[in-house]
């Protein structure tokens, strides 16, 4: 099974740099649902970052009220680049 990445930093910030192939998904668009998941197993391994660790401790407790088991706080772009690729 693949993982999934995704960057929860605001769609301005992820313009200035992302890791290649991660979905921008801020957690106010997890909190409505984030239709971009539709069809993601719950059990996918997902690494979420930001820029400090803190938006993606955030999404990290949204994610698992959506179900989904399997999740990482990736802290953040360097960090995720340096241990998950």
């Amino acid at each position: 099974m693949s993982k999934l990445i995704i960057d929860v930093r605001e769609p301005f910030e992820y313009a200035t740099g992302h890791v290649e192939g991660a979905l921008n998904i801020p957690p106010d668009r997890l909190m409505q649902g984030a239709t971009e998941l539709n069809g993601v197993a719950k059990d996918t391994p997902i690494i979420v970052y930001c820029r400090s660790g803190s938006r993606s401790n955030v999404a990290m407790n949204i994610l698992h009220q959506m179900g989904y088991t399997d999740i990482t706080n990736g802290i953040n772009k360097d960090q995720v680049e340096a241990r998950f690729l």
